[in-house]
């Protein structure tokens, strides 16, 4: 079987490098020729997409993806359970760094599905150093390919990002990184493609990019203008002046548009925090 595998992606390959003019001399040019040979059949669109995916990684750093320090969600060594409890099902995280006297000592790392136990456990006093996994460290400047290689060899799914002087400067996972190839994963906290906007508090709301602006406005009674864009990722985007990255923040107006998750060519979603003297029209509501 494995020998048929083998067969067929040599002859699948042989097929596009038949379609090509001549040997690409550079990776832009490999790319142009893996689009030219997707218009002409010879490579699915997915395949393609997970292609340039593969072909980009190689020239990404941590630094590119990673979610920077402001936006992590850490908890605490010495957190009372029912605090760290509450914490852990706000976030939706399945992983978090555990911190001691500042935020540049991270003890460990503490996996959403051990607290588990610690619900189990009812009265007994609860030990955060007994369920703590190791934490791994590295560069910013660390390559992405060769990160997802350690991943897979050491199993670990999250790193901790330091900066040249072994600062904390951010967090990457496994997913960050494989959604670099094969373009966003959705999961169970992603907005839903029928539900365009949620609440998440009294003044928070996960909106996808692709909102009409129009649905916004409605919504939360503003007045931005669709004349350029059609949607509210479009209008994040032109306010930016570029397309940002994960953990990014703007303000427009008094709107606080967060980036929740973009990959190297989209924003997919936002978090939008509303003033506090301004009550969303139909927060209540649903289909926005």
């Amino acid at each position: 079987m494995a020998d048929q595998t083998l067969g067929s992606t040599g002859s699948w390959l042989k097929r596009i490098t038949k379609s090509m003019a001549g040997e690409p001399r550079d990776v832009g040019e490999l790319i142009e020729a893996l689009r030219d040979a997707s218009d002409r059949g010879l490579l699915g669109g997915d395949a393609l997409v997970m292609l340039e995916g593969v072909l980009s990684v190689a020239d990404m750093q941590v630094r590119d993806i990673m979610v920077p320090r402001s936006q992590i969600v850490f908890v605490e060594r010495d957190e009372a359970a029912d605090k760290l409890l509450a914490r852990v099902v706000e976030s939706g995280h399945s992983r978090f760094p555990v911190i001691g006297g500042d935020r540049d000592q991270i003890l460990g790392i503490l996996l959403a599905k051990d607290l588990l136990r610690l619900h189990a456990a009812g009265e007994e006093p609860f030990e955060m150093r007994e369920f703590m996994r190791p934490a791994i460290f590295v560069p910013e400047s660390k390559r992405l390919n060769v990160l997802l290689k350690e991943f897979r060899r050491s199993r670990n799914h999250i790193a901790i990002v330091v900066d040249e002087y072994g600062g904390v400067s951010g967090l990457v996972t496994i997913e960050d990184v494989i959604e670099q190839i094969v373009g966003e994963i959705d999961d169970e906290h992603d907005t839903e493609d029928d539900q365009m906007i949620r609440r998440e508090g009294p003044r928070e709301f996960t909106v996808s990019a692709l909102a009409p602006i129009a649905d916004f406005n409605k919504y939360f009674r503003t007045d931005f203008s669709d004349e350029q864009y059609d949607t509210i990722g479009g209008l994040v985007m032109q306010e930016f002046g570029r397309l940002p990255r994960r953990g990014e923040t703007i303000h427009v107006h008094k709107y606080e548009f967060r980036i929740l998750r973009a990959d190297r060519r989209r924003i997919d979603s936002l978090r939008v925090f509303a003033p506090q003297d301004i009550e969303p029209a139909a927060a209540d509501e649903s289909g926005a």
